[in-house]
C-alpha cells in the first residue's frame, strides 16, 4: 500500500487539473450515453407526433444534440491537452526524483546496480508510470459510468433481452480477466531482458576501444546476439498470448451486432420489441466497445507501467547508507590533520580489507601509498570523503569523526584526482568550472595556469570554449589529467588526493602534471598512489601496503635502505 501511496502522491501538485479532467470526462462519458437516449426519443416517440409538430420537435432536437457535441468537444479538449500536461509535469517530476535519489547514494550502490538499467529507468519508466497516472482513472471511470448507464437503459427497456447481453458481457470481462494478468507477467518479463540488454549496450559502447583492441568483436557480438535471442522468445510467448486474446475480444465483440440483430428479430416477432428499442440496443453496445477497448488500451499502458513502477519504487525505496548524522557540524578553516583509529573496512562483510588499521596524517603532510593491487591504496582514499562507511573504528580529520561532519562540507574540503579523469561533454571553461560552480573567467583561467593547461589551451581552435566531445575524449590522457587537476585548484580544498593520476601517461605528460602536483600541494595535506616510483621521491612519507595492512613506512632514501618491499618495486619497476 505504501508503494501505491507514494506514485499518488505525485497528483498532488495538479490536483486541480486531475479533478477537472476526471470530471470532464464523466460529462463526456454522460454525453455520450445520452445522445443515443435522445436519438431512440426520435425514433420510437416524435415520429408518431403530427408532421409539422414532430418536424419542429425534431430540429429542436438536433439543436440539443449539437449544443451537447460543442460541449463533448471543449471537455475532452481539456482533458486531451491539460491531462497530457499534467501527467507531462508528472512525469518530470518523477525523473527529478530519480535522478536527485541517484545523486545521495553511495558508491556500493552503484557497485551493485548497472548504469544502462538506471538509464531505463529515469527515461522509460518514468514515461510509462505518467502514462498510467493519466490513463487509468479516465478509462475506469469512463467504462463504468458507460457500462452503469447502458445496462440500466437496457434492463428498464427489455430485462430479458438485456440479461443475454450482460452474460455475454460478462463472459468478456471474465475472458480479459484470466489473460491480462498473464500478458502483463509476460511483458515485465520482456522488459526485464530488454533492461539487461541496455545495460549490456551502454557497457560495450562505453568500452568499444577494449573490445576493438583484444579484437573481441565477435565474443561482444555473439554475447548480445544470445540476449537477444532471449529476449526474441519472452516476446514470442507475450505475443502469442496477446494474439489468443486480441483474437477473442474481436471475435466477441463482432458477435454482439448479429446476436443483437437475431435475438432482437425474435422479440420483435413476439411483440416483446419495437425496431426502434433493437436500433438503440445496437447502439448502445457499439458504445459499450469503447470502455472495453480502452481497457484493454490501458492494460497496454499498465504491461510497461507497472515494471517501471515496481523499478523505480526499489530505487526511490532504497536508502542512503551514508547519510549526515543528526547534529552535524561544518568543518572551519580545516587544517588537514587525517587519522584512522582501528579501522575494520570490507566491500562486503564476507571480504574484509581492513583489520585494525591504524593511520596519522599531520597537517600539510605529503606521503604516498604504494602496493600491490587489492593491496588497499585506493581504499583508503575512498573511505575519507566518505564514498564507502567503515564497519568499525573511527576515521577523523582534525580530531573530528567524518560521521559528524556534513557530508557537503567534508567533500567540500577534499580534492580527488582519479587514475581515470572523467570531463563531462561540453566546453574546457565548462569542465575546469565543475571544481566551483559561478566562478568567474579569470579564476578559471588562473587555475589553469597552475596545472599547466593553460598553454594547451591557448592552441585549440576555440580556446576554453572548446568542445571536448564524449568523456573528453577528444583530448590527450595528459591534458585531461590538467584540467582535472585545474579543476581541484579551482576548488582549492585542503586535502588533496591523487589515485594513481600519472599511471598511463607519458613521460613528457607526467613531467607536467608532477609539477602541477607540487604546487598544488603547497600548504595542503595531499595523499598520493602510484605505480610510478619516480612520482613519488619527493613525499615526506611513503606507506607500503600489503594485503590490507602497513608494512613499511619512511621516506625514498629510508625504504631503499631497508631492501625490503618497497626496494623490490623499485627495482623491478
Amino acid at each position: 500500500m505504501k508503494k501505491f501511496k507514494k506514485i499518488i502522491e505525485y497528483y498532488k501538485p495538479y490536483k486541480k487539473e486531475f479533478i477537472t479532467s476526471l470530471i470532464f470526462s464523466v460529462l463526456t462519458a454522460s454525453i455520450d450515453t445520452f445522445i443515443p437516449f435522445i436519438c431512440r426519443f426520435i425514433t420510437d416517440k416524435v415520429i408518431k407526433f403530427e408532421t409539422n409538430e414532430a418536424i419542429k420537435i425534431i430540429y429542436y432536437l438536433i439543436l440539443i444534440i449539437l449544443f451537447f457535441i460543442i460541449l463533448r468537444y471543449f471537455f475532452y479538449k481539456y482533458c486531451y491537452h491539460k491531462g497530457h500536461l499534467y501527467a507531462a509535469k508528472i512525469e518530470v517530476d518523477i525523473k527529478n526524483d530519480i535522478f536527485r535519489h541517484l545523486q545521495t547514494q553511495d558508491f556500493a550502490f552503484f557497485d551493485n546496480d548497472k548504469v544502462g538499467k538506471l538509464m531505463t529507468s529515469i527515461t522509460n519508466d518514468a514515461f510509462n508510470i505518467s502514462v498510467v497516472l493519466k490513463h487509468t482513472p479516465e478509462v475506469l471511470l469512463d467504462a463504468i459510468i458507460k457500462i452503469i448507464f447502458i445496462f440500466w437503459f437496457l434492463f428498464f427497456n427489455n430485462w430479458k433481452f438485456a440479461l443475454i447481453l450482460f452474460v455475454m458481457f460478462i463472459f468478456v470481462i471474465i475472458f480479459m480477466w484470466y489473460f491480462l494478468p498473464k500478458i502483463q507477467k509476460l511483458n515485465s518479463d520482456s522488459r526485464e531482458i530488454f533492461s539487461d540488454l541496455a545495460s549490456d549496450l551502454e557497457e560495450n559502447l562505453s568500452g568499444i576501444r577494449t573490445v576493438q583492441s583484444f579484437n573481441n568483436e565477435n565474443i561482444a557480438i555473439n554475447k548480445f546476439n544470445q540476449n537477444n535471442i532471449k529476449y526474441l522468445k519472452t516476446k514470442n510467448k507475450m505475443y502469442l498470448t496477446e494474439s489468443i486474446f486480441y483474437s477473442g475480444i474481436f471475435a466477441f465483440i463482432y458477435l454482439w451486432a448479429p446476436i443483437i440483430t437475431a435475438i432482437g428479430s425474435i422479440f420483435i416477432l413476439k411483440n416483446s420489441l419495437n425496431m426502434s428499442q433493437v436500433i438503440t440496443f445496437l447502439i448502445y453496445v457499439g458504445i459499450l466497445e469503447g470502455p472495453l477497448w480502452g481497457i484493454v488500451r490501458l492494460n497496454d499502458f499498465l504491461k510497461d507501467g507497472l515494471v517501471g513502477f515496481n523499478r523505480i519504487i526499489k530505487i526511490l525505496g532504497t536508502k542512503p547508507k551514508i547519510k549526515n548524522s543528526e547534529n552535524n557540524i561544518k568543518l572551519e578553516n580545516i587544517r588537514g590533520k587525517i587519522e584512522f583509529k582501528n579501522i575494520f573496512f570490507g566491500y562486503n562483510k564476507n571480504k574484509i580489507i581492513f583489520e585494525n588499521l591504524n593511520l596519522k596524517i599531520n597537517p600539510g603532510e605529503y606521503i604516498a601509498l604504494v602496493g600491490a593491487s587489492g593491496s588497499g591504496k585506493s581504499t583508503i582514499c575512498n573511505l575519507i570523503p566518505r564514498f564507502y562507511d567503515i564497519l568499525n573504528g573511527e576515521i577523523l580529520i582534525d580530531n573530528i569523526n567524518i560521521k559528524n561532519i556534513e557530508i557537503k562540507n567534508l567533500r567540500e574540503n577534499i580534492g580527488f584526482v582519479h587514475q581515470d579523469t572523467f570531463l563531462f561533454s561540453g566546453t574546457i571553461k565548462e569542465n575546469i568550472s565543475f571544481g566551483k560552480i559561478n566562478s568567474c573567467e579569470e579564476e578559471v583561467i588562473e587555475a589553469a595556469k597552475k596545472a599547466y593547461a593553460h598553454e594547451f589551451i591557448m592552441n585549440l581552435p576555440d580556446k576554453y570554449e572548446t568542445h571536448i566531445g564524449n568523456k573528453g575524449l577528444t583530448l590527450s590522457g595528459g591534458q585531461r589529467q590538467r584540467i582535472a587537476i585545474a579543476r581541484v585548484f579551482l576548488k582549492n580544498p585542503k586535502i588533496l588526493i591523487f589515485d594513481e593520476a600519472t599511471s598511463s601517461l607519458d613521460n613528457e605528460s607526467e613531467k607536467f602534471i608532477q609539477k602541477s602536483m607540487e604546487k598544488l600541494s603547497e600548504n595542503r595535506t595531499m595523499i598520493v598512489i602510484a605505480h610510478r616510483l619516480s612520482t613519488i621521491r619527493n613525499a615526506k612519507r611513503i606507506l607500503v601496503l600489503s594485503n590490507g595492512k602497513i608494512v613499511e613506512e619512511g621516506t625514498h632514501e629510508e625504504l631503499l635502505a631497508k631492501n625490503g618491499i618497497y626496494y623490490e618495486f623499485y627495482n623491478f619497476l
